[in-house]
């Protein structure tokens, strides 16, 4: 099972995780969800950067909630996107994964969430993306920068931010359970 295996079966609804040996301080040990993936291009978003601040803070119309605000990527850092579980109230929702949509209407959605109908736990919010033009993400797989897993809505909501790295690698099996207990190289910043 080769790194080109998996770039093969990358798709949208599957993680695309940071190798050990990725040190982009951008991307270094995170766990992205990918949305998109085709000839054209892929785009996902970092589960386990959790930011400083709440999405209420930083978001108009989400005064209500009350979550962390994600860094999903380094392309187009003051744009929101969202992660969630109700694409059957959400118009415009794309599923990525049984359960699991991908935007929808905005307004609808802080109106669904300040009446209550949406609970803010149901939804990911996230500053950015990471993107690849075509042909990108497929050289860095093979220059070993990535690996592939399967993802669970359960995973993309998970608050073990500081584990999720080391557990979705372990769950790979095999030699990937020794990478996974790796202490962290220093970067080079």
């Amino acid at each position: 099972m080769g790194v080109f295996n998996e770039y093969e079966r990358l798709s949208a609804g599957k993680l695309l995780i940071a190798s050990a040996n990725l040190l982009e301080s951008n991307f270094k040990r995170t766990v992205l969800m990918m949305c998109e993936h085709n000839e054209e291009g892929s785009l996902g978003f970092i589960l386990n950067r959790p930011m400083e601040f709440q999405v209420r803070e930083a978001v108009t119309g989400f005064e209500e909630v009350e979550e962390p605000l994600h860094m999903g990527g380094p392309v187009q850092s003051d744009t929101v996107h969202f992660l969630h579980l109700r694409g059957d109230l959400l118009d415009g929702s794309e599923e990525i994964l049984p359960g699991l949509f991908w935007g929808g209407d905005r307004e609808e959605l802080s109106y669904l969430l300040n009446t209550g109908v949406i609970k803010p736990s149901e939804i990911r919010f996230f500053l950015g993306y990471a993107g690849w033009s075509a042909g990108q993400l497929e050289a860095e797989f093979e220059e070993g920068s990535w690996y592939m897993a399967d993802a669970t809505p359960e995973m993309v909501f998970s608050g073990e931010y500081e584990r999720m790295w080391s557990r979705t690698v372990r769950s790979k099996g095999g030699e990937y359970q020794l990478i996974a207990n790796s202490p962290e190289l220093p970067g080079l910043n």
